[in-house]
């Protein structure tokens, strides 16, 4: 079954949930017949209401068989599931046996169901007996629930999605939430649209794309935000803007008020006007939303940030109120549901404490389970350290790439190449972790698998599957079960479906009520296979004696007092200090169109087309001093690592600080790898790394020639410097490198695997020019230009060549006539710089709404429209003639 029946929903068209981010959109995907998918927004989501971004709109578009793991490997030879799931089964029963059951591991993912997640989390926890098992949402959440913890006794997110359009003022801080969680901030978009009294407050060092709806960008000093709330907090104390009536339902306010009245408001780098202006904002306002994410999150200071920002709306009473409140955006599809089902090695199921005796025991006893860990487990940085230095000695990885993920990333990847056991379930074995697994296991992606997931808002929406796994592909939840089963727990984990899995969950939640505990959606546990296919999202808690909505505005926690707790914290200085050596600080982040290691985005060639390469942003007056051109490359260099990245002059970035994306790997480009830069040094309450602050050194790469390719198959690269990204119609390559091949025609056909290919070529030595089109039955299958300067050609025009007559190739740019669209801007609507560029200039489109009706530019997600408003403010129309 497709779900509720709605009309806004097509014959065929099934409802499920969007891959990536926390905002959880509904999609409406249909089969294409041809192994593809059409999507677009469903309407009826609560959270998304028919919006979708570039990725979402592009999720068809990833969804083809190339590159698939189709099959179990085992070192490196092809295996059935039988011999795969027995050799599992039995490494791990043996390495428990003999070296007790915190020598085996867990690590998981966001990105899993809340299913998958269940099915782990009781397998390790209750029948292996340890609690090993640790998530990448450690690397952007934890600090999240560690300081709800503190403060409100549970992992609880207050409010709803619905605050943010009923705020008067909306604060944004460690949030680029126009690039990372584009509905959201459309949302707030159309609501100060509607409502022009609303004003926004963004926070963060960098001017970012979400400044463009700003009405005050407060530029903070790198991990300043303890010292900025502090300094709210204080002046809410002195104004009398506490709220005496919530001040009842409180413990630590004197403590917390002392301790911000203590704080050196210099460290914020701010001035005096630009805090005061910030905190007439704020304490003049009563409806106020601070919505914060991985800016806050991601610090060896997280918990502490996130209790900030919590004491400032405890103390005035702004919480769990219509259009108030502190609001978590999460980062991955179902970091929330991980967090529900205790996929944190620090948690227990239902948000159970797991050092709670009690919790423990009820949970053992729900689940008939023959031992239960009494502490946490390893964390992630714990973990992999644990790796390297052999007391863990099997591992199992599930739909994560920590080789490129983890700070040290380096380091990680040789604990994981030297653990005695590795076992990798993903939907492609080309991620660098999968390269370094005994044994390969072919997950179930999305779009091919069934189960339910959680936003950031507490909205559970189902995924559902829209196409039949490809090869011998299982989703994780069955694999894990059928795992169990062979260790001799057939029982415990003997589920027909998700459904009956997802049913347990709900019962479990029960369990979980009856302590007072705040998820509980045990109404759900006698939901039947159909009501399952049916299941509409909605909003925990469902059962109990709170239901849906917002927490805490009645003054109620979950604390032993049933107080809330205003936690003291001060400023702390960065764990990484910039130094005679490292003098920049590495800022890291993620961009508009791409997600996490591009397993997945990377397969939409208009994904692709917009950021095409890992780069480096750096202030001009910077660029200037260490002899950095724009669009030339730059060496950084980290205590733990190094990358080379393209060199993005902006002024973006102040001087002394540095901004580059996470995104490629070592299949996409591996000195890009820029985790490898980030220490692994972490907050000691939530374990969350602080990978928002490295110190680097910059200077420039010391490139003999740069080059750029396309060709119609994959090609191999063997260069100093090279990033490999599909295109429409194959693949595009930028590549440097200190010296140049002897021979470039032998170069191009190793490279590009043509041996037998006609080359067409230009070559002018004493310029170090290279041009040469590969042709094979007189049509482009690739082309290579090489230069000692950084390439300048049309390459969506070049790319667009292949397959074609490849006489035009190494023109390097249109025909006379041909329009080049340039780089892709909006990439939900593939429209390129050059195309909006020419309808401004003759004066067709003269205004973001003008161009979003001429060419579709910025008229969905949004995520594009402070590029395009950019492009107006330097572009000049050219006056039409008027008419005779």
């Amino acid at each position: 079954m497709t779900g509720p029946a709605h009309l806004s929903a097509q014959p065929g068209e099934i409802r499920t949930t969007c891959a990536y981010c926390g905002v959880g959109c509904g999609v409406l995907a249909k089969p294409d017949g041809q192994g593809g998918l059409t999507v677009r927004g469903d309407p009826d989501h609560p959270a998304n209401r028919g919006r979708l971004c570039s990725k979402g709109t592009a999720l068809g578009e990833t969804v083809g068989h190339e590159d698939r793991l189709l099959y179990p490997v085992i070192d490196g030879a092809r295996a059935d599931w039988d011999t795969a799931l027995d050799q599992v089964a039995d490494r791990f029963r043996e390495t428990i046996a003999e070296h007790g059951p915190d020598s085996v591991a867990f690590y998981v993912s966001g990105q899993m169901t809340t299913e998958d997640y269940y099915v782990a989390n009781k397998l390790m926890k209750g029948f292996f007996g340890s609690a090993n098992i640790d998530t990448n949402s450690r690397l952007c959440m934890a600090s999240t629930v560690a300081g709800h913890k503190r403060a409100f006794g549970t992992d609880t997110v207050p409010g709803t999605y619905e605050d943010l359009e009923l705020a008067d003022l909306v604060v944004l801080t460690g949030s680029n939430l126009a690039w990372c969680h584009p509905v959201l901030y459309q949302r707030i978009v159309a609501a100060k649209a509607a409502r022009p009294e609303m004003r926004v407050v963004v926070i963060d060092p960098r001017r970012t794309a979400t400044c463009d709806i700003a009405d005050l960008h407060l530029a903070i000093a790198p991990g300043a935000d303890v010292a900025l709330f502090n300094a709210l907090l204080s002046q809410i104390d002195r104004r009398g803007a506490r709220d005496p009536r919530f001040a009842r339902h409180l413990d630590g306010m004197e403590e917390a008020l002392a301790a911000a009245h203590a704080e050196d408001v210099s460290r914020t780098g701010l001035s005096p006007a630009q805090i005061a202006a910030f905190c007439d904002m704020w304490i003049g306002t009563e409806k106020v939303v601070t919505v914060f994410s991985q800016g806050v999150n991601q610090s060896t200071s997280g918990t502490d940030k996130v209790n900030a920002i919590l004491n400032c709306h405890l103390a005035t009473g702004r919480i769990g109120r219509p259009g108030m409140g502190p609001f978590s955006v999460t980062g991955q599809p179902n970091a929330m549901g991980g967090r529900e089902v205790g996929g944190l090695a620090n948690t227990l199921a239902c948000h159970l404490d797991i050092e709670n005796a009690a919790h423990r025991d009820a949970v053992q006893t729900f689940w008939a389970a023959p031992a239960m860990p009494e502490r946490p487990g390893l964390k992630a940085v714990d973990m992999f350290r644990a790796v390297e230095e052999g007391r863990i000695k099997a591992l199992w990885i599930i739909c994560t790439n920590p080789a490129v993920s983890m700070p040290e990333a380096d380091r990680v990847r040789d604990a994981i190449a030297g653990c005695d056991f590795v076992v990798v379930s993903d939907i492609t074995d080309r991620t660098d972790t999968a390269r370094l697994a005994h044994m390969l296991l072919p997950a179930a992606g999305w779009g091919e698998r069934d189960g339910s997931v959680t936003n950031s808002d507490r909205t559970i929406s189902r995924q559902r599957a829209v196409l039949p796994p490809p090869g011998d592909a299982r989703p994780d939840w069955a694999i894990l079960a059928e795992v169990g089963r062979r260790m001799g727990w057939a029982k415990a984990f003997d589920w027909p479906d998700a459904a009956a899995v997802f049913r347990e969950h709900a019962a479990l939640s029960g369990v979980a009520g009856r302590f007072g505990g705040d998820f509980d959606i045990s109404d759900h546990a006698a939901l039947d296979a159909q009501g399952y296919a049916a299941l509409a999202p909605f909003r925990w808690p469902t059962a109990g004696t709170r239901q849906g909505g917002r927490f805490f505005g009645d003054g109620r926690f979950f604390t032993p007092s049933g107080r809330g707790r205003m936690i003291p914290v001060s400023a702390r200085a960065l764990a990484t200090e910039t130094c005679e050596a490292r003098p920049f600080r590495l800022n890291t982040g993620r961009i508009r169109d791409q997600w996490h290691t591009m397993t997945r985005t990377g397969r939409a060639a208009r994904l692709n087309r917009h950021m095409g390469e890992p780069f480096v942003e750096i202030h001009p007056n910077d660029a200037a001093r260490l002899g950095l051109a724009p669009a030339g490359l730059a060496e950084l260099r980290g205590a733990t690592g190094c990358a080379v990245l393209r060199v993005l002059v902006t002024d973006r970035v102040r001087e002394g600080e540095v901004f580059a994306p996470i995104h490629w790997s070592g299949d996409t480009a591996p000195t890009g790898r820029v985790d490898a830069l980030v220490a692994a040094r972490t907050d000691p309450f939530s374990g969350q790394p602080e990978s928002k602050a490295a110190a680097v050194s910059v200077a420039p790469y010391a490139a003999g020639w740069f080059g750029f390719a396309v060709s119609a198959s994959r090609p191999e690269l063997d260069c100093g410097y090279w990033a490999r990204s599909r295109g429409a119609d194959g693949w595009q390559v930028e590549m440097a490198g200190p010296d140049a091949p002897a021979d470039w025609e032998a170069e191009a056909r190793r490279m590009f695997d043509l041996p037998d290919a006609e080359i067409i070529r230009v070559s002018d030595p004493a310029r170090g020019l290279e041009r040469l089109a590969l042709v094979e039955e007189g049509r482009l299958r690739a082309a290579l230009f090489v230069s000692r300067e950084p390439v300048a050609l049309s390459r969506a025009h070049l790319a667009g060549l292949l397959g074609q007559d490849g006489a035009e190739a190494l023109a390097g740019r249109s025909a006379a006539g041909r329009p080049d669209p340039g780089p892709v801007l909006c990439a939900c609507l593939n429209v390129g710089v050059n195309t909006i560029r020419a309808a401004i200039a003759d004066g067709r489109a003269t205004s973001l709404d003008a161009i979003a009706e001429a060419l579709g530019a910025g008229s969905n997600c949004g995520s594009c429209r402070p590029e395009i408003a950019a492009l107006l403010a330097t572009a000049q129309p050219v006056p039409r003639p008027e008419a005779a």
